[in-house]
């Protein structure tokens, strides 16, 4: 028996976010379907694409492939095939192998749509008959389990510009979207990725951080609208400290261009820039002025999610 089975996750840029990983009373939140985090992005109609590769063994074994090289140090993927295959009796030699389309570490939700799509993949090779928030529940885990996120998973299940009310995991999660026509379009300029774990270990941070987070969604849940959420993002931003000189530069850049508005990516030193389609030529133009060609992307927002392919 050899099965091939592939699945697509578009990425998910995080705008403004709120750790939520410990109880009221500081104790960590030891369910990690309970853990999470509150916040909101898009999802673009760029992300991973993922090959599932199956055949019987004597033994079982997982491989994993990023972008045509083998990642024995891909954690988060390896977990999810471990949590699918202890559902079925017989062993087998499993090749995960995913093409990202996106920059990795630098706020686009890479090792989310990864995990995903190696769920929905997997789960289609093993037979197996789960729903999308089981699926998704595997994935939420195994992020939270190998510290590479905390509340992605969920909103690539819907796409769109997503917003998390509540933290978890798919099905406990309280998850909702603000309405995007199909003329909008994201344009997205990265400089370099930021060492997340490091961001996240002080104390300090994760007050300042879950301060602004609690505001920014207070804030746009108070008038739900595009343009209110990509200020109040540019805002969280600033507050928290994260935004670099580049950053605030090129945020106003894009708005100058005739953007919607323009974040950061969350964690990244990378901006985002909500546009209309008449507008995404002046607004690239505006990136090319301080980033190179190769560092820029420009995508519709993807308002399917995760799915089969």
């Amino acid at each position: 028996m050899l099965k091939r089975e592939t699945a697509f996750s578009p990425a998910g840029i995080s705008s403004f976010f709120e750790i939520c990983d410990k109880t009221i009373d500081g104790v960590l939140i030891a369910d990690h379907e309970r853990v999470g985090a509150r916040g909101g992005g898009f999802s673009p109609d760029k992300g991973v694409t993922t090959e599932v590769i199956v055949d019987e063994a004597e033994e079982s074994h997982v491989q994993v492939v990023i972008n045509g090289e083998n990642c024995p140090e891909a954690t988060t993927t390896k977990l999810v095939v471990e949590m699918l295959t202890s559902k079925v009796s017989e062993s087998y030699a499993i090749t995960v192998i995913h093409q990202v389309d996106v920059p990795i570490g630098a706020g686009f939700g890479s090792s989310a749509a990864g995990a995903l799509g190696a769920a929905l993949a997997l789960s289609k090779a093993l037979g197996l008959n789960l729903t999308y928030n089981q699926l998704g529940r595997i994935a939420h885990i195994a992020e939270v389990k190998c510290k590479t996120g905390l509340g992605t998973v969920g909103p690539l299940l819907f796409g769109g510009c997503g917003l998390t009310i509540e933290p978890g995991a798919p099905g406990i999660a309280h998850l909702d979207r603000i309405p995007v026509s199909s003329d909008y379009r994201l344009v997205v300029g990265t400089f370099r990725s930021y060492p997340t774990k490091e961001l996240l270990c002080s104390q300090k941070s994760r007050e300042i951080i879950n301060e602004w987070g609690r505001k920014t969604l207070k804030r746009i849940l108070a008038n739900p609208s595009l343009e209110t959420f990509m200020d109040a993002c540019k805002d969280f931003a600033v507050g928290t400290g994260f935004v670099t000189d580049r950053v605030q530069k090129l945020m106003k850049l894009a708005e100058k261009a005739g953007a919607v508005g323009a974040a950061q990516n969350m964690l990244g030193e990378a901006v985002h820039a909500l546009v209309t389609f008449e507008k995404m030529d002046h607004v690239y133009d505006a990136f090319r002025t301080v980033l190179p060609e190769e560092k820029i992307i420009t995508a519709k927002i993807d308002s399917q999610g995760a799915r089969i392919r």
